[in-house]
């Protein structure tokens, strides 16, 4: 399940549960865009939205999904150095993506 929260912990939306063996961006699109509908449901703005998660959802169609829906993505790099990206990363943010195994514990 994918998970969607606000900077004090809350959770504003969830995907549906995926059955199989998958990796992390499998049908991101669709998942996304169900939770982004969700949550524009509760009167919420979704443009410019940051999406702060690790190097396995770091992946091309994923980038490009944000860069449709005018979303932030802040994914740590899977390949290479921070410093020789091409997109921007807000270091400080990223080290706030814990809020998701916080919900879980």
């Amino acid at each position: 399940m994918l998970f969607i929260f606000d900077s004090n912990r809350l959770p504003l939306s969830c995907s549906d549960a995926i059955c199989g063996h998958h990796h992390n961006v499998f049908e991101i699109d669709k998942q996304l865009d169900t939770m982004l509908e969700d949550i524009k449901k509760s009167n919420i703005r979704t443009d410019h939205l940051f999406l702060n998660d690790d190097t396995g959802f770091d992946a091309q169609e994923l980038r490009n999904f944000c860069v449709k829906k005018d979303l932030f993505a802040n994914f740590n790099k899977r390949n290479g150095n921070i410093s020789d990206r091409e997109e921007i990363f807000d270091e400080k943010l990223y080290k706030r993506r814990f809020v998701i195994e916080w919900m879980n514990a």
